[in-house]
């Protein structure tokens, strides 16, 4: 680098460029890169001379440390507890639920219907037409019991 003026603009221009990435792909750590850069910028600005070096070591030292405060002070306040905790979890939503067989359970394995969905459930065998309750389950498969 050598020349002041160089320097600042390459800290300004880099402290810029990563905060407006962050627009670009929000929930990284760009923002946080950015305010190391131009803690650097102002440093070059206030004490004039600072080797490249020690302007680099800088940079990443300061990195580390706003994400550490990012993580420390600002992350939690970010995640908010969903009022729909098992919006995306529909297995365990159905857990308790009545459905009648549409395919008997032969050799553990038969099918339900549920909307105009056909679920994999996994229990004793049983006939077709019989009640069964939802016990559990994961992504697309349900575990079921015969009801009464």
């Amino acid at each position: 680098m050598g020349d002041i003026r160089t320097e600042l603009v390459v800290w300004a221009g880099l402290a810029l460029l990563l905060i407006a990435a962050e627009t670009l792909v929000p929930g990284v750590f760009l923002m946080w890169l950015g305010f190391a850069a131009a803690a650097v910028f102002v440093g070059v600005l206030l004490l004039p001379g600072i080797p490249p070096l020690w302007q680099a070591v800088a940079f990443i030292a300061l990195s580390f440390l706003s994400i550490w405060i990012y993580w420390r002070f600002f992350r939690q306040s970010v995640e908010v507890p969903s009022d729909h905790p098992m919006l995306n979890r529909r297995a365990a939503q159905l857990v308790g639920e009545v459905f009648v067989l549409e395919q008997a359970i032969v050799n553990g394995q038969g099918r339900i219907k549920i909307g105009d969905a056909l679920w994999v459930v996994h229990g004793t065998d049983m006939p077709v037409g019989t009640s069964v309750r939802v016990t559990g389950g994961d992504a697309m498969t349900l575990t079921v019991e015969a009801v009464g």
